[in-house]
């Protein structure tokens, strides 16, 4: 079952999971930790088993491997937002999952593991490391937030660095240091994520690809293919069946799907 909140981060969202389980029957129900996470342009501070890790942004499909009965919770950092809480580059994370020992050093992960471990509430007390961490490194540069939102409405990468202020080079130093990748992969992703949203309300194929910006629905395919690893109809199934298996609405495309 996987359920989310915003958080009082702003731009975050608060969720939680648990893989799902064999079915009665003898033939196991694909459950939605088995969907693969797609590329959304966020990063996640994770809890699960009496450890932090932090989910890096990804450039492809990340296949989880969760058995069943794991349980998760996560912090889902906005686009850009991450960087300057955890202290590092979102390159230095792309397409990865660490530990958060490996970036805070095993004293303080261990302190902070322990006091989630503790918490009546553990999902809460997740939410409240990443408070007192984004309130440690101060507010978010407003620049990247612009960036994000021109490239989401289908703005081109010169206009966001014009809503930005930023020359293009620097736009692209930033975007590497804030993002994980360059502003034509950010738009990229945003994009994908445009269409699938489109796909999951039900919107033929060929108009979620022109309302999202692709050229055409063999742009958006190839765009699935090469972001996502499947084809759309694979993806339409996949969420479909994670959301009968759950008993819930299907799940969102992104890292908060990372068990």
């Amino acid at each position: 079952m996987y359920e989310e909140r915003p958080s009082l981060l702003d731009g975050a969202v608060v969720w939680s999971r648990t893989t799902g389980a064999p079915s009665g029957t003898g033939s196991r129900v694909p459950s939605a930790s088995e969907q693969p996470v797609l590329p959304d342009g966020c990063m996640d501070l994770l809890w699960s088993g009496g450890r932090l890790l932090v989910a890096g942004p990804d450039t492809r499909a990340h296949r989880p491997g969760s058995p069943p009965g794991t349980a998760w919770a996560g912090v889902r950092f906005a686009p850009g937002a991450a960087p300057g809480y955890l202290g590092v580059p979102a390159h230095e994370l792309r397409d990865q999952r660490v530990g958060l020992a490996d970036l805070w050093g095993d004293a303080e992960a261990r302190r902070l593991a322990e006091r989630i471990a503790g918490a009546g509430d553990q999902l809460a007390e997740l939410e409240a490391v990443a408070l007192w961490r984004a309130d440690a490194a101060g507010p978010a540069d407003p620049r990247l937030a612009a960036v994000v939102r021109h490239l989401d409405a289908g703005g081109t990468v010169a206009g966001a660095a014009d809503a930005a202020g930023l020359g293009a080079r620097q736009l692209h130093r930033r975007s590497l240091d804030a993002f994980g990748y360059g502003p034509k992969t950010l738009a990229r992703i945003l994009r994908l994520q445009r269409a699938l949203a489109l796909v999951r309300r039900g919107v033929p194929y060929a108009a979620a690809a022109l309302r999202a910006g692709c050229a055409d629905q063999a742009h958006l395919a190839r765009e699935m293919r090469a972001l996502a690893g499947m084809t759309l109809g694979d993806y339409e199934a996949s969420d479909s069946v994670g959301a009968s298996a759950n008993s819930e609405t299907p799940l969102p495309s992104g890292s908060s799907t990372t068990a």
